[in-house]
């Protein structure tokens, strides 16, 4: 058997992958140089040099996104990463939810749904 591979869209795909973890780590700098910002740790001098670094990088991002065409790519794989987060965390805020909403669907499957255990302090 062989296997036919768009190298194209393999391309753009992993690329696509790639830039949107780069977005997401650049998002988590943002965070934590807020925090910084906010708490004093940091001087005039490196508030100026760490928001050109974030722009810089911004701009970076933008521009491999433009010229490969990833726009599109990158949105969709950061909303599926969001749904799956989203989804994650609901199941251990509200597993009893979770197990009323998936349970059957679980048992179905032959899987024992774990979550519709009491926690116990």
């Amino acid at each position: 058997m062989v296997v036919k591979v768009d190298e194209e869209n393999l391309k753009q795909g992993l690329l696509g992958l790639v830039v949107a973890v780069v977005e997401i780590l650049q998002e988590a700098l943002e965070i934590q140089s807020i925090k910084r910002i906010e708490s004093g740790a940091l001087d005039e001098k490196e508030i100026e040099r760490l928001g050109r670094a974030l722009l810089d990088l911004d701009e970076a991002i933008e521009n491999i996104k433009e010229d490969n065409d990833l726009e599109k790519i990158v949105e969709s794989i950061i909303d599926g990463l969001d749904e799956v987060v989203d989804d994650t965390l609901d199941k251990f805020i509200n597993p009893d939810r979770w197990v009323e909403m998936h349970g059957h669907e679980q048992s179905k499957n032959g899987k024992i749904p774990v979550l519709n255990r009491q926690w116990q302090h």
